[in-house]
């Protein structure tokens, strides 16, 4: 599991948990009788369901476009093999300047 998902079902969690306290305070017998109450529930149940169906989809999106930056990134270094090697070559003799210095 990537750590936008993690972070995305911690919040996921949470909410739920702050719903679920919220529906404890209003689920007392003496609030029944008070329609907006009632209209109150269910406008919790109904934004529970739209925010995690959210949370799916946004995890889902981000799941996609992390695949697609692979591919693309397996697509270059298999067209520009020399290229890729030379960026990794600099990049090594860079970090190697920048410890030998300390």
């Amino acid at each position: 599991m990537s750590i936008a998902s993690e972070k995305i079902a911690s919040a996921q969690q949470d909410l739920e948990q702050l719903v679920g306290d919220l529906r404890g305070l209003l689920a007392s017998k003496d609030l029944d009788s008070v329609p907006e109450i009632r209209q109150l529930r269910k406008r919790l149940d109904d934004s529970m369901y739209t925010v995690r169906d959210s949370a799916v989809r946004a995890a889902q999106e981000a799941a996609y476009q992390a695949k697609e930056a692979a591919r693309v990134a397996n697509n270059y270094a298999h067209d520009e093999p020399w290229r890729v090697a030379s960026a990794a070559l600099a990049v090594g003799a860079l970090v190697g300047f920048l410890l030998a210095r300390r």
